[in-house]
């Protein structure tokens, strides 16, 4: 049976007299949760054509949270927000236009800023968590 990545709680909270709700996005499994259909990456860069999978929630505050895959492939960043992620499988990476290379392995954490660019290099097929913010 296949796993859900993420499960969405909407609990109600009381703090001094005001009431809130609040959404808490739970990821489980994340090295081995099912992520959906493969698709080709929007801007490739020559041969293989990496493509991508994921599990994502966007939420009703501006934040989209998910589980990505990626394979072996050269492509252009195309996400205008700013983006953390931690990187659970894999090794990759990535030139940020007129930047040094950033090598990244599992277990590495990295927060691209708002309308960061660049090329990725994916080596071996990665996992990451990510939020998406703005």
């Amino acid at each position: 049976m296949a796993r859900r990545c993420v499960d969405s709680a909407l609990i109600s909270q009381t703090k001094k007299h005001q009431e809130k709700t609040v959404n808490i996005s739970h990821f489980k499994d994340t090295a081995g949760c099912v992520l959906g259909e493969a698709t080709a990456v929007a801007v490739p860069l020559g041969e293989p054509v990496a493509a991508t999978r994921c599990s994502s929630e966007a939420r009703t505050d501006g934040v989209e949270t998910g589980i990505w895959e990626c394979s072996p492939g050269r492509w252009r960043r195309q996400i205008v927000q700013q983006e953390f992620c931690h990187f659970i499988s894999g090794h990759c990476t990535f030139t940020p236009d007129g930047g040094e290379p950033i090598e990244i392995r599992a277990g590495d954490a990295i927060l691209f800023p708002q309308g960061t660019t660049g090329v990725w290099d994916i080596h071996e097929t990665v996992r990451k968590s990510f939020v998406l913010i703005g």
